[in-house]
């Protein structure tokens, strides 16, 4: 007598309900079954099956799988996880008994069945222990780019999908930092999820997609759709915005927005920074920081010397009161010696009082070179620039006493340039009248960038030479604690207990 093979299972993909968007081969494999089953609410109605009605038998054997619970709320000792993490056991378990005895079984999924389908529980728990095929299908995702007949992403554009059941704050940062976007599971979450495309100014480019390709089906302005009649199979779409038509510019439309980009590239930037340069008609900044800027198809990029930040500013401001978005890119953080001053001083004058102008925070050089270093900030610090092209020397050696004096740690910025090299050996020579020699000296250069260097030396070893325009030198103060692990990684950090007395 032969022994009884084991059956196999397919996860069968249906498209998003039109039934005329099923593959061939999803129809094959529900021809070939023995077993067809599906998942469903507990009013007994599933979807996937109604989408592959036309291909269903008499003589096949048919496993409704009824969720016991569809929200959150449940009496089950392990919460609403725990009901359905049995509901899955008991699942599979029936679906197994099938196939140990030789039943071939298909196992329905809307869209594609390992996209956000039930069926990928049946997988995770039966595909080691049957042969398995899964059957992708049409994803709601391009039936929705399909039904509002424009572009979803283009060229070097990022696409992010996103569940609607995230916190509004995380989805809000979402949408702020992509280029283009589809919310899933919509229903319940809709008024958070509209919220959301609000904060993030993403709203009016939003559109709005119910049950793509089925009976009922309905697309439109997200905006413009009542919260009460939103089903859960609707999305939210944010499509290409490479050739999208943009607000025409008018009077009094335009703003100007200052972005910290950080110290370096792409991983440095905010979600909200990102956001706003995707956003922006005009990108303006020092050519350096401005190359840091993704180039956008429809966007003007206007770049310029180090020194005409005053001229930049206007130029800005003149910009976005002709009804332009602007984007006044700086490093770091904006308004650390940087570009947000200029700005705000020249958006003083009487002709732009009518101008919105925003700040929008960046990882400072500081804190990008302490956390590389370890946590030498993690005390009371002080901010001093070395640089005497706006203020003179005597009012910077002023302060770097003080502070000295005061016991605080100290972040330096532009400490030397080819046109100024002797300013850290006074720094220094200053310093040490009140620090021992053996404090920490952080030398952060280029951090985040292609040639970053992070080192610690005394500071009777400090030595100008090894010091740029690109270096941060971060001094520690009396308490700052300096050790080497056993991986070999110096650290450095101050205490956050100052000691009395």
């Amino acid at each position: 007598m032969s022994e009884q093979k084991n059956g196999r299972l397919y996860g069968v993909g249906l498209g998003p309900g039109d039934p005329a968007l099923m593959t061939v081969r999803a129809v094959q494999v529900i021809a070939e079954a023995d077993v067809v089953a599906y998942h469903s609410a507990r009013h007994g109605r599933s979807i996937a099956r109604s989408i592959a009605a036309g291909y269903i038998r008499p003589d096949h054997i048919e496993e409704a799988l009824v969720y016991p619970v569809t929200t959150e709320t449940t009496d089950h000792p392990g919460g609403y996880r725990g009901a359905l993490d049995d509901f899955y056991a008991e699942a599979a378990a029936r679906l197994a008994v099938h196939l140990d005895a030789g039943r071939t079984v298909a196992v329905l999924a809307e869209g594609d069945p390992l996209f956000y389908g039930s069926y990928m529980h049946m997988h995770k728990r039966l595909a080691d222990r049957y042969p398995t095929e899964v059957i992708p299908g049409v994803t709601s995702v391009s039936a929705a780019a399909a039904r509002l007949g424009t572009p979803l992403v283009e060229g070097e554009e990022v696409l992010t999908i996103l569940p609607g059941t995230l916190p509004e704050e995380e989805l809000t940062a979402r949408l702020a930092a992509t280029d283009t976007a589809v919310v899933m599971k919509l229903g319940r979450t809709f008024p958070a999820v509209r919220r959301a495309f609000e904060a993030s100014g993403r709203l009016p480019e939003a559109r709005y997609v119910e049950r793509a390709t089925m009976a009922g089906e309905r697309t439109g302005e997200l905006a413009e759709i009542e919260a009460g009649s939103v089903p859960y199979f609707a999305v939210a779409v944010l499509p290409s915005r490479i050739d999208a038509p943009r607000p025409e510019a008018t009077p009094g439309g335009g703003e100007v927005a200052v972005v910290g980009t950080g110290p370096a590239g792409p991983l440095w930037l905010t979600p909200e920074t990102r956001g706003v340069l995707a956003a922006a008609d005009d990108v303006v900044g020092y050519t350096t920081y401005l190359d840091r800027v993704p180039v956008r198809p429809g966007q003007s990029r206007h770049g310029s010397d180090n020194k005409v930040e005053s001229e930049r500013a206007e130029f800005a401001l003149d910009l976005a009161r002709r009804g332009r978005r602007v984007a006044v890119v700086s490093g770091g953080d904006p308004g650390v010696f940087a570009m947000a001053t200029a700005v705000l001083e020249t958006a003083s004058q009487d002709r732009y009082a009518d101008v919105p102008v925003r700040v929008l925070p960046g990882v400072t050089a500081a804190n990008a070179a302490a956390a590389r270093a370890g946590a030498p900030l993690g005390h009371d610090y002080a901010t001093i620039s070395l640089s005497d092209r706006l203020k003179p020397w005597e009012v910077i050696a002023e302060r770097l006493r003080a502070a000295a004096c005061a016991d605080l740690v100290l972040a330096l910025y532009n400490p030397g340039s080819r046109s100024r090299t002797w300013q850290v050996g006074k720094a220094r020579d200053l310093l040490l009248e009140h620090r021992s020699p053996d404090t920490p000296v952080v030398l952060g250069r280029d951090v985040g960038g292609p040639a970053e260097s992070v080192r610690t030396v005394r500071l009777a070893d400090l030595d100008p030479a090894e010091v740029d325009m690109r270096t941060i030198l971060i001094v520690g103060s009396s308490q700052t604690r300096w050790v080497r692990r056993g991986d070999g990684r110096q650290i450095v950090w101050t205490p956050r207990r100052y000691p009395e007395g």
